[in-house]
C-alpha cells in the first residue's frame, strides 16, 4: 500500500525517519516546515529521491499552508509539536501551539478527505501524576494534568492529545485516527542540527554533569519509532487505537555503563559517580530547567508495549545499540568533542 501522505514538521528527528521510510516504501510524502528558506537543507538531510518530496510552508501557530499542503493526500502524520531545549516562561508557550496545532491539522485533514490521521503524542500524556508507586503503565493510563509532576512540556502533550480525541470523536466522520506515544527518542543522527532529546547523551559524553542524578527515561530508538508511525498509516482497523512507544527503562546510571561499555576512552568523560537526591533538589532553587523537572527524580516510568506487539508486529530494537548509535554519531558530527 501507497499513497501520497503529509507529514507535518519535516525538519524534526522522528520525521526525518519518518519520510525516508515512507519514500523506500513508494509514497509520494507532502511535508510541512516552517520557512521555506530552509528545503534545501531538510532536503539535503533527507537524502532521498526529490521528486518524491514536496514542501509547504506551515506552523502550528497559524491556518496558512495547511489546505494546500493536505491537497490530494490520503493519510495524515501529524508530528510538529514544540519541543523546548530551556524551560518556557509560561506554560501556555507550549500547550497553546501543541493543542492548536493538533485541531487545526485535524480540521485541515477533514476538509482535505483524509482516510487516517496518526498523531505522535508521548509518554508524557500517560505516565504522569499517578504518585510513586505505580512504576508500569499501559495505553489505559493517561496522565493527571493537575498534579505537582506534570510539567509544561508533559501538559501540552497530554491536553493535545485528549483535544485530537475530543474532535475526532464530535467532528471526525469517518475518519480513523490513532496515537503514537513514544519516550525519550534516540537513535542516530543525519546532521549536528540535532533533536532536544537527545541532550543528556550530550551532556554525558562531555563531562558537563558533575555526577548522574536518579533520573530515568524509557528509551527507544528513532528508527523504531518511524517504523511505528508507518506501521499505524498501513495496519486495518486503526480509529481510536493507541500506542505505547518504548524500549527499557534505563536509568542515567545505566546509560552511562553502557556509553563506558561499548565506547571505552572516548567515554572517559562520563561520570562515574552518583548525584545525591538533595543536591540536584538543591541545585533545581538556581536552575529552572532543573526545577520543571524534579518531579522525575527516583520516578520509574516503564511502559508496557504488549498491545504494539499484538496489534501491529512492532518491538524495539537492542537499547545498547541506540544508546551507542547515537553516541557515536555525535562524536562523529562534531556536537561532542571526546
Amino acid at each position: 500500500m501507497a499513497g501520497t501522505v503529509f507529514v507535518s514538521g519535516g525538519s524534526g528527528y522522528i520525521a526525518g525517519f519518518l519520510i525516508r521510510q515512507l519514500v523506500a516504501e513508494g509514497w509520494i510524502v507532502h511535508t510541512t516546515i516552517r520557512n521555506l528558506a530552509r528545503e534545501g537543507q531538510v532536503r539535503e538531510s533527507l537524502g532521498v529521491d526529490n521528486s518524491r518530496v514536496k514542501f509547504f510552508a506551515a506552523d502550528l501557530t497559524s491556518d496558512a499552508g495547511w489546505d494546500e499542503a493536505m491537497a490530494g493526500c490520503s493519510h495524515v502524520a501529524h508530528l510538529a509539536s514544540p519541543l523546548p531545549t530551556d524551560a518556557p516562561s509560561h506554560e501556555d508557550e507550549l500547550i497553546v501551539p501543541a493543542r492548536d496545532g493538533a485541531l487545526r491539522a485535524l480540521r485541515a485533514a477533514r476538509a482535505a478527505g483524509i482516510k487516517r490521521f496518526v498523531m505522535t503524542s508521548s509518554m508524557a500524556a500517560v505516565a504522569y501524576g499517578h504518585g510513586g508507586a505505580k512504576t508500569r503503565f499501559t495505553e489505559a493510563d493517561w496522565t493527571n494534568i493537575d498534579s505537582p509532576d506534570a510539567y509544561a512540556y508533559v501538559k501540552s502533550k497530554t491536553i493535545a492529545e485528549r483535544a485530537a480525541r475530543d474532535w475526532v470523536a464530535a467532528e471526525g466522520g469517518d475518519m480513523e485516527f490513532c496515537t503514537v506515544n513514544p519516550v525519550l527518542v534516540l537513535g542516530p543522527l543525519q546532521s549536528a542540527d540535532f533533536s532536544t532529546s537527545l541532550e543528556a547523551i550530550k551532556k554525558m559524553l562531555e563531562g558537563s554533569l558533575p555526577g548522574l542524578p536518579r533520573f530515568g527515561f524509557g528509551v527507544v530508538d528513532v528508527r523504531d519509532v518511524a517504523d511505528m508511525h508507518l506501521r499505524c498509516l498501513t495496519a486495518p482497523d486503526m480509529a481510536g487505537e493507541r500506542f505505547l512507544c518504548s524500549g527499557p527503562f534505563l536509568w542515567m546510571r545505566e546509560i552511562a555503563e553502557i556509553l563506558r561499555a561499548g565506547l571505552g576512552d572516548q567515554a572517559r568523560k562520563v561520570p562515574r559517580r552518583g548525584l545525591p537526591d538533595w543536591l540536584v533538589r538543591v541545585s533545581a532553587w538556581f536552575d529552572p530547567v532543573v526545577r520543571q523537572v524534579i518531579g522525575e527524580l527516583g520516578h520509574e516510568r516503564d511502559a508496557d508495549t504488549g498491545h504494539a506487539l499484538a496489534k501491529l508486529g512492532w518491538k524495539a530494537r537492542p537499547v545498547e545499540e541506540t544508546v551507542l548509535d547515537t553516541a557515536r554519531d555525535m562524536i562523529r558530527l562534531g556536537i561532542v568533542k571526546v
